[in-house]
């Protein structure tokens, strides 16, 4: 048995084929409006899984971020409110508008905090981007409420939850727009992409005319936009890989509840996102871990499991933000968090031993450890 990545793509025949047909049809590339055959293709797919009216494929999830906020008129003077407890890009694509990220804590289960973002609304507020934080909703509900009150537009970081739903509403139809990531490990690939939802008929105008620096018909630019086009070859990959969403994310949770089992003896390590009332898609499963994280994912590593932090820094101490003057913000949630949490393999692809040997070789870490 080899080495257990913390994720791993699952790729068949089937999106060998798809890609290929496209190599053989020699368009790789459609530098239109509507895009090509295959991205409207995928796009029909995702649009009838959310139940949205508009899905604007782009080529990366932070093409997707960036691409809503400028669709939105986020500009230099708004700000933007973000958790700390996120990759980089969320509060990244802020910074690309010329706007201001304004940091907010969390919740136990990693999602942003609806009474931190609350207080943490100004006359300045122009969106608020929540994320769906390892796959597991935040709470919208919530967060909506107080964003309607304010006038604050509401975007969705859908990054890793392809798939789950919010009091049986999918993730990215919960705001006026979701973004979604196609990233090689995320739950569905295309390798890079990325795709945006929304019910917003203007807003999917804009969308479109973002990613395809601002033309319809070409030469025509009629708003700032840049080459956020997703290639065809793939599209053609997310729209196999579209075919096969329910089965991989039944072997998510089919895995991640074994591990569930293999580890529920461990107190000291806790899963803080399992509520009633909303579905997880388990793109990772994380636990936190009372202490020794860094030293229980270094004995998993050298046991032949990938096991990782997401996320060991928060954004507002990482180097950039530092040198912004972000750096003295106080979330201490987030901060307590990052110094705790651990991911462990769940993917579709991994077999019961795979499974077997992550739970045994967590509960040696632990014994020593915790």
């Amino acid at each position: 048995m080899g080495f257990i990545p913390i994720n791993k793509p699952i790729l068949g025949e089937e999106e060998k084929k798809a890609v290929l047909d496209v190599v053989s049809s020699g368009m790789l590339v459609n530098a239109s409006y509507e895009g090509g055959e295959q991205v409207r293709a995928f796009e029909g797919k995702v649009r009838n899984l959310l139940g949205v009216k508009h899905v604007v494929a782009v080529n990366s999830g932070t093409a997707a971020l960036h691409t809503a906020l400028m669709a939105m008129g986020v500009k230099p003077g708004d700000e933007v409110v973000v958790p700390s407890f996120t990759f980089l890009a969320t509060a990244n694509v802020v910074l690309a508008c010329g706007a201001k990220p304004v940091f907010v804590d969390i919740k136990d289960d990693y999602n942003m905090d609806p009474a931190a973002f609350r207080k943490a609304v100004t006359k300045k507020t122009k969106a608020v981007i929540p994320v769906h934080v390892y796959g597991y909703p935040a709470d919208m509900d919530e967060i909506r409420e107080v964003a309607s009150a304010k006038g604050v537009r509401v975007v969705e970081d859908a990054a890793e939850s392809l798939g789950a739903t919010y009091k049986g509403t999918q993730t990215g139809k919960l705001s006026d727009a979701g973004c979604f990531s196609l990233y090689a490990t995320k739950v569905i690939t295309s390798g890079e992409g990325g795709a945006i939802s929304t019910d917003d008929d203007e807003l999917a105008d804009l969308l479109r005319l973002v990613r395809n620096h601002g033309q319809v018909h070409g030469y025509d630019s009629r708003h700032l936009g840049f080459n956020y086009r997703l290639p065809e070859i793939c599209a053609a990959l997310a729209s196999v890989q579209m075919d096969k969403l329910d089965g991989f994310l039944r072997a998510r949770e089919r895995n991640a509840r074994r591990l569930m089992e293999l580890l529920s003896g461990v107190k000291e390590a806790e899963f803080t996102q399992d509520a009633g009332d909303r579905t997880h898609v388990f793109y990772l499963y994380t636990l936190r871990l009372r202490k020794n994280r860094d030293k229980i994912a270094k004995a998993l590593k050298e046991a032949g499991v990938g096991a990782g932090a997401y996320w060991p820094t928060p954004v507002h101490k990482t180097p950039l933000y530092v040198k912004l003057g972000y750096a003295k913000k106080s979330l201490p949630k987030t901060e307590d968090a990052a110094k705790k949490v651990l991911s462990l393999p769940v993917y579709p692809g991994l077999s019961p031993d795979d499974l077997q040997k992550v739970g045994d070789s967590f509960l040696e870490a632990a014994r020593r450890y915790l």
